[in-house]
């Protein structure tokens, strides 16, 4: 007996220690780590423009008598190179105006290379086969970041004839790897920063606290309070004085659990339904049924009978109408506190389509009883 009580007790401390494992780990899986809900100061992209002339197109360019710019471009550069040219010399279906973009990582460095894109301006009909010149790429300070020029890469084509024209993908757009070279640095002294800021992606007040009290029971001591609902500022302690950088490292990788906002997304246009995990309904009644009335004309042509003396063949019009009042539809009652699933699963129990949940939920928040808020995109 004694024995047998031995075992038992194992058995259930390994049951327990295995339902303890399980818990954790769902615990786990359901917090993300800060690094994926937080935006870090100072860690920003910038968006860079610039115009310039793509060369080398076979005779897809922009048509330079009526594209004025593209003229004026072609004709400054030329004189900038020594070249005078004349207006009747710039005939060429070779060059095309383009829009060049980039994006500049955070702490790109001088001499790096970034991704550009090319997108024609102009009535180019294709940039396949072109060259970019150098074009300067400007910050939103006007000021030169980076330098881009080099062969196209365009994943489209365009091909015509006398009757018919074949399209594939975007022709008039393209992207050149490693095509500009950084000019300029975006200077951020992030090493001697005393305090840090970390933005919500998704501001929440209860989110922004979780962040806190993670960060302080990591590091055993007060030193990020949630300021409002979308920063968390951290006072940088004095072990990680001067190496901030050792410092995010260790707290991107702690795991919180994001709270969410009882929120329904309606795209009216796709007939697109987004509902968060909080939306509750209150008890409502539902039914949704409508008057269809269906007109069907067709033409039927008669004519005498056979051998008769008199009589002409006549098209006659036959006019078929049927009415449909919804006595099919059914009234459905929703107890309190509903979760989604059970709101979905009644819903579409009565045989409601997306279009009509979108109408049916607004009438359920107008009535009061949806707890949650409705966003139409």
């Amino acid at each position: 007996m004694k024995d047998m009580g031995l075992r038992f007790t194992r058995l259930m401390l390994a049951l327990s220690l295995a339902v303890l494992f399980v818990f954790v780990n769902f615990k786990a899986h359901t917090a993300s780590r800060i690094k994926d809900i937080v935006d870090f100061e100072g860690v920003r992209e910038n968006p860079l423009v610039g115009y310039g002339l793509v060369v080398g197109l076979n005779n897809t360019g922009d048509t330079l008598k009526t594209g004025h710019f593209t003229k004026q471009s072609l004709q400054a550069m030329l004189n900038r190179m020594g070249v005078k040219p004349t207006d009747n010399g710039l005939d060429s279906k070779n060059v095309a105006a383009v829009m060049v973009t980039a994006v500049l990582p955070p702490f790109a460095r001088q001499g790096s290379r970034i991704d550009i894109t090319v997108s024609a301006l102009g009535d180019s009909s294709s940039l396949l086969g072109g060259t970019l010149l150098v074009t300067p790429l400007l910050g939103a300070d006007g000021e030169v970041y980076a330098v881009g020029q080099g062969q196209l890469a365009v994943g489209g084509f365009a091909a015509k004839g006398n009757a018919e024209t074949l399209i594939k993908g975007v022709p008039t757009s393209g992207r050149i790897a490693n095509g500009a070279i950084v000019e300029r640095e975006i200077r951020f002294a992030m090493g001697k920063m005393i305090d840090y800021k970390l933005t919500l992606r998704n501001p929440d007040f209860t989110t922004a606290r979780r962040i806190s009290q993670a960060i302080n029971a990591f590091l055993g001591t007060n030193a990020a309070q949630p300021s409002d609902p979308t920063t968390v500022r951290i006072n940088v302690p004095n072990n990680y004085q001067n190496n901030i950088v050792d410092l995010l490292t260790d707290i991107e990788q702690l795991r919180v659990k994001p709270d969410q906002l009882a929120k329904v997304i309606i795209d009216e246009q796709s007939g697109i339904i987004v509902m968060g995990e909080n939306v509750r309904i209150s008890t409502v009644a539902i039914a949704q049924g409508s008057l269809t009335i269906r007109i069907t004309e067709a033409k039927q042509v008669t004519q005498p009978s056979p051998f008769a003396s008199a009589g002409t063949t006549a098209t006659v019009d036959r006019t078929n109408v049927a009415a449909d009042q919804g006595e099919e539809s059914k009234l459905a009652v929703l107890r309190p506190g509903v979760s989604i699933q059970e709101l979905v699963n009644g819903l579409n129990a009565l045989g409601i389509g997306p279009r009509d949940m979108i109408t049916i939920l607004q009438a359920i928040k107008v009535s009061g009883a949806l707890q949650a808020e409705i966003e139409v995109m």
